[in-house]
């Protein structure tokens, strides 16, 4: 068997790689690369598009001179041809998300867009519901301000920022903060609420609406080339005769 590969003492043959791409939990990542080469492989470029992806290529890997190019494909042992396609790689990569999603972007922001407004709000925590409620009331009758009470009361790391919290995507609290922040209008006080081993006491402060502006429909594209990534990964996993048991 031809010996592929030697690593100190060790020579790996043809038919050990499957193996230790297992073994080391490199095959998915593997398929995934096979799969994004299949799928951008009909992508064109122009000569101005692959001479900017390559000095980019190059500055980023701090290539300078051919010596350098040279030392660095010896090290990645990869050839002169291998280093042409990856340097414009990325760049097929995102004209394929382009010409496959960008119809589909304003819809898939449409249906998310709840999730991806942000709030700022305040927050109490306390493990003492007693507490919890007097506090509620002391706040709803104006005895004390939500800012004096988080700062003595809060058990969190809001405390240090008297109860605030964001400006946060309304997916990133606890799903049930998540969802009063949701229903809330600003200023709205909520009475104290079990979250886990937690009391809180929430007021919304604002609602920032989220904009489909260049950096949402990147976020975007990127959501829907990994839902199709994950996909064609899962189908291939789901034919391969080695997953399957008996």
């Amino acid at each position: 068997m031809t010996v592929v590969l030697q690593i100190g003492e060790q020579k790996i043959t043809e038919s050990d790689l499957y193996s230790l791409l297992a073994q080391y939990r490199l095959l998915p990542q593997l398929i995934k690369e096979i799969i994004i080469d299949q799928a951008i492989a009909p992508i064109e470029c122009t000569p101005e598009e692959i001479q900017m992806a390559r000095n980019f290529f190059y500055q980023q890997n701090q290539l300078t001179n051919e010596a350098q190019v040279q030392a660095w494909l010896q090290q990645q042992r990869m050839t002169q041809e291998q280093l042409e396609h990856l340097s414009v790689r990325d760049l097929k990569l995102e004209k394929f998300k382009q010409a496959t999603w960008t119809n589909k972007i304003e819809p898939y922001f449409l249906k998310i867009k709840g999730k991806l407004d942000r709030v700022i709000y305040s927050l109490i925590r306390t493990k003492d519901a007693g507490i919890a409620q007097e506090l509620y009331f002391r706040i709803q009758n104006e005895e004390n301000t939500f800012e004096e009470l988080a700062k003595q009361y809060s058990q969190g790391p809001e405390a240090q920022t008297a109860g605030l919290i964001g400006p946060v995507e309304l997916n990133v609290p606890h799903p049930t903060i998540g969802q009063i922040l949701m229903g809330s209008q600003p200023g709205q006080l909520w009475p104290p609420t079990q979250v886990g081993e937690w009391i809180i006491i929430v007021r919304l402060e604002k609602r920032i609406s989220a904009q489909l502006d260049q950096q949402t429909q990147q976020r975007i594209l990127n959501e829907l080339f990994q839902e199709w990534l994950i996909n064609q990964m899962q189908q291939i996993v789901s034919l391969d005769p080695s997953s399957q048991t008996t």
